[in-house]
């Protein structure tokens, strides 16, 4: 079931995403060589509890992972794309970076990711992060009331198969709103004119993620940690977006 926000109730989730933008940000700058993903880790606990907002990762337990998650924010280094589990690591020069996080104000949920690369970056990272941030501003472009969800998830397929980097469909981007896993499923590969239409109202996290050279993914023995299945870097970017009559309105805008 979809359930259509009203332009206050939206109003109100970019409040929770004004906040997840400002984190993400902050970590950013701070994510640097020698920096431990446990300092990240409880830098962001201490960010949401200042807020008052509600991790919406804390307890999360989905089908797969080894039982409820207890941490506040993913943070996946290198061949790691998605739900990375906080641990003692410390990050090294070159190190790619994909924070993403989710949280409650008020009974409203956001949803962001950002990847970064620490200390020097290679060349074909810096292509791989550009990818996936193209491919989001292609997304959400194509995120127009009246449009079909297949316009979005083929305009994602579009920046990937221009750089050549193939498209895993398993883990994608989805609706949001008072929880964090609403209907529906947007997958990262589709057919443009195809699927459910969009309408103003519809509140969705948008989150292309690419590995350099393979669609099939592995999950770490924590059961959490999803990686490329080859060893392959990857890159991940992801909005909260609304869509509006005036058009698709990003709601997890970082500086």
């Amino acid at each position: 079931m979809i359930e259509l926000k009203s332009p206050a109730e939206i109003e109100r989730m970019g409040v929770t995403g004004a906040f997840v933008g400002q984190v993400l940000a902050e970590l950013a700058k701070v994510a640097e060589p020698g920096v431990n993903l446990l300092d990240l880790e409880h830098r962001t606990r201490d960010l949401i509890k200042a807020r008052g907002a509600q991790s919406c990762y804390w307890d999360y337990a989905p089908d797969f992972g080894n039982g409820p998650f207890r941490n506040v924010i993913c943070l996946s280094v290198n061949d790691a794309v998605l739900h990375g589990l906080p641990h003692d690591y410390v990050l090294g020069d070159g190190d790619v970076l994909t924070m993403d996080m989710a949280v409650s104000i008020d009974g409203w949920v956001a949803d962001a990711a950002r990847t970064v690369i620490v200390g020097t970056p290679a060349d074909e990272d810096v292509r791989l992060v550009r990818a996936t941030e193209e491919a989001l501003d292609a997304g959400i472009a194509a995120a127009h009331e009246g449009n079909r969800l297949g316009d979005v998830s083929a305009a994602i397929q579009a920046v990937a198969d221009r750089y050549g980097y193939p498209v895993n469909t398993e883990f994608g981007g989805h609706g949001l709103g008072r929880t964090m896993h609403e209907d529906p499923h947007v997958p990262n590969r589709g057919r443009a004119g195809r699927g459910l239409k969009l309408r103003a109202g519809m509140t969705l996290a948008l989150e292309p993620w690419f590995a350099r050279t393979t669609d099939r993914i592995v999950f770490d023995p924590d059961g959490w940690t999803i990686r490329s299945a080859d060893g392959s870097r990857t890159a991940h970017s992801e909005h909260t977006i609304a869509i509006t009559e005036d058009g698709p309105k990003v709601l997890t805008l970082q500086s």
